[in-house]
């Protein structure tokens, strides 16, 4: 069963704000119902979202409304599974650094064929908030 606790978001927060600082990223870290870190991105200096929207434009199987949605909330939730195909480049290495600070000593044993679920804990990276966008400092 996943679990998270507020002692185990502070170890690994602690790790992860050291790469949110050599990104130049600010952000915050939470804990959601008991099973979920959450990073939530508020500013950097990196395009995050041009960078996303870039890339999934190019992606056919991509919908063109959420691009336009994307575009006009300044907001999105990164999908921790396939992060790697949704970024490029700086954006790309800071995601994946990220992502591995979020995931250490994580497992999933799940088995969706039978619908059983089984991590250590989930994650969640947002790039602004649904009521404040992210703020690109160019």
């Amino acid at each position: 069963m996943a679990y998270m606790s507020q002692e185990h978001k502070k170890q690994i927060a602690e790790k992860a704000k050291k790469v949110l600082k050599k990104y130049g990223v600010k952000g915050s870290f939470a804990v959601r119902h008991h099973s979920t870190i959450v990073c939530n991105i508020k500013s950097s200096k990196m395009d995050l979202i041009g960078n996303w929207i870039e890339t999934m434009s190019e992606n056919p199987r991509c919908n063109m409304e959420n691009l336009d949605y994307v575009r006009q909330r300044n907001y999105i939730s990164v999908n921790p599974y396939h992060f790697k195909d949704h970024f490029t480049g700086r954006p790309l290495k800071f995601m994946t650094e990220l992502m591995e600070c979020l995931q250490e000593g994580n497992w999933d044993k799940s088995d969706i064929m039978t619908d059983y679920f089984n991590v250590g804990w989930y994650v969640d990276v947002n790039i602004g908030k649904w009521d404040k966008p992210y703020e690109y400092l160019s």
